[in-house]
């Protein structure tokens, strides 16, 4: 039955609709209060960078027997970040029954990646909901490889449509969900990724601003999906570097991946270093994602020779004020990894280094400034292996 809500009712039922999941990040155990402090000294994911995006920006109604259809053949996906679906059946029974009694749902937004599948950025809750109810299965299967029926469930308006699965429903009922309508915001860009590969990520992090947003490394997982990204995700479970890291179990913040991307991003390649901090990076991300250059081919057996050695020479390394030292780590790590696979880390030289004034400058202050950068590692090299 159709009616007039209070003001009040539809307030809530909209603002429940548009609250945000946390975000699932596969094969992580460390609980948030577990976590370990980094020293950044410069808020490198506050840094400004300009970048002008050419892209399009298209807005769609959607009737919802379309959106289930293009989810159910792989045309709109759900990204590797967000994977999990976390809705109950009552929420999901809810969403349906705004859609029933013509209640606003909170549009949705989509990417169109380069083979012309849409990407959920925002909304996937509400799609994968829509997507299951004319399924007519509720979630994925059990240990018995059975699925669960999808009945209304704790509904507040449509009593009428309580314990009914969408072929169950009358015909005119169906029909009104079928042709109801979902506003979706597609977002193109049209420069060749490889041109601008920083715009992809700038893009999700502009659209990221949901109840629980993404962090910077978060989004790259995101963006720059590949060989990469599993590689990095391997060497972060090495021994050695958990123990540099200060945690055994990986970061639910990915803050330890993104420090070795940001070891990768330097290995060989300081002097090509610009601000700011997390474009850099991202690039990194982009163009390495298939680890097809020679520098990244060799990155992950230096990496885990380094960490050795590090482990071997020092205790609690990196930590010149308590904390973990982005800085610090980044400019002896890559110094050890440039050197040739005989070179030894001496604790002495370390020492030495982290008392030198000008190193010391340079990683706690504007560490992020291209002078800071590249004068830490000339430093670490002469001090640490004798380079000028």
């Amino acid at each position: 039955m159709q009616g007039v809500y209070p003001r009040a009712t539809i307030f809530l039922r909209y603002s429940s609709l548009c609250q945000r999941q946390p975000i699932y990040r596969s094969g992580l155990s460390v609980s948030e209060s577990d976590e370990i402090e980094i020293e950044y000294l410069t808020n490198e994911d506050d840094e400004t960078s300009t970048v002008e995006f050419n892209i399009v920006v298209t807005s769609s109604d959607w009737t919802l027997e379309l959106l289930a259809s293009k989810f159910q053949t792989g045309d709109i996906i759900i990204p590797d970040y967000q994977r999990k679906f976390v809705w109950d059946i009552r929420r999901a029974s809810t969403l349906i029954e705004s859609f029933a009694i013509g209640l606003p749902v909170p549009q949705v937004f989509f990417y169109e990646n380069a083979d012309g599948q849409l990407e959920v950025i925002d909304g996937q809750q509400r799609i994968t909901s829509i997507a299951y109810f004319f399924e007519g299965f509720f979630g994925g299967e059990d240990s018995n490889g059975n699925r669960k029926v999808f009945k209304l469930k704790g509904l507040e308006q449509r009593k009428d449509l309580e314990g009914k699965s969408f072929a169950e429903l009358d015909d005119r009922t169906k029909r009104r969900i079928k042709n109801t309508s979902l506003r979706g915001v597609t977002v193109k860009q049209l420069t060749p990724e490889e041109e601008q590969p920083e715009s992809v990520y700038h893009i999700f992090e502009r659209l990221n601003t949901g109840g629980q947003p993404l962090n910077a490394q978060e989004i790259r997982n995101a963006v720059y999906r590949g060989t990469l990204l599993s590689e990095l995700e391997r060497l972060n479970k090495d021994e050695n570097w958990r123990k540099i890291y200060g945690k055994p179990d990986p970061d639910p913040k990915q803050r330890d991946i993104e420090l070795i991307l940001r070891l990768l991003a330097f290995y060989k390649n300081t002097e090509n270093y610009t601000p700011p901090m997390k474009d850099f990076l991202s690039k990194e991300m982009s163009k390495n994602r298939s680890l097809d250059s020679d520098r990244s081919k060799e990155f992950s057996n230096v990496f885990i020779s380094a960490a050795e050695a590090v482990v071997e020479a020092l205790e609690k390394p990196f930590r010149p004020r308590g904390l973990l030292n982005a800085a610090t780590l980044e400019a002896v790590m890559v110094s050890l990894m440039e050197q040739d696979s005989s070179t030894i880390l001496s604790k002495d030289s370390y020492d030495a280094l982290l008392k030198d004034h000008d190193f010391r400058t340079m990683i706690t202050s504007n560490t992020s400034n291209i002078d800071s950068v590249k004068s830490r590692k000339a430093i670490a090299d002469k001090i640490l292996f004798g380079h000028e």
